[in-house]
């Protein structure tokens, strides 16, 4: 193998989720393009680092200072739902059920790998909170490190007199409780609604 080769395996690895074979094998793909392909594919990679920023509210990716969605005066301005990351915006939004506005965390207080409050954006999220905010919703990942963000988020809003509340997790449907680990089963009873 060539080092030009090895060297774009590597970086192909360096991205979350391929492994090296996978890495291996869209390094030989981008050698069956064509230049004009490859240029473009690159162009495309470069403009993406260049031309998106952070929106001046929500702490999410877009190309002008404010988002889509900021902008859009039909959302809920009263209502604002906490994500560790931009991709869980999209899955919000594909429901098309939730109308309010969001606040990207870019992350979750992990201690183990150096990152705490101050490394996310809470300081902007505490800036949009003013008398017109009723609640927040802590959507954060219900992982270890995404309930210690939520716990130390409703902490630092609930004297701020706002509704602190969090996303009900549970069992998906067709999962039976043997196989169920006890987290997924409490926060099933927890979010419980009336049938």
């Amino acid at each position: 193998m060539t080092p030009t080769l090895e060297r774009l395996i590597n970086h192909f690895s360096a991205l979350p989720g391929v492994g090296r074979k996978s890495a291996a094998r869209l390094a030989y793909h981008v050698l069956g393009m064509k230049e004009s392909d490859v240029r473009s594919f690159a162009d495309c990679l470069l403009s993406v680092k260049n031309a998106i920023c952070l929106c001046n509210s929500c702490q999410s990716f877009c190309e002008r200072d404010t988002c889509d969605i900021c902008a859009d005066s039909n959302r809920d301005r009263t209502i604002i739902c906490v994500v560790e990351d931009a991709k869980a915006i999209d899955s919000i939004e594909n429901l098309h059920e939730y109308k309010g506005l969001y606040h990207v965390l870019h992350g979750v207080i992990s201690p183990i790998d150096g990152i705490g409050p101050e490394q996310l954006k809470l300081k902007e999220l505490l800036a949009r909170i003013d008398d017109n905010t009723k609640e927040v919703i802590i959507a954060t990942n219900p992982s270890v490190e995404g309930e210690a963000t939520a716990l130390y988020i409703s902490r630092i809003l609930k004297p701020l007199g706002v509704k602190v509340t969090r996303l009900a997790y549970g069992l998906p449907v067709g999962a039976t409780l043997e196989y169920a680990d006890g987290m997924t089963l409490l926060r099933a009873i927890e979010g419980r609604t009336e049938v």
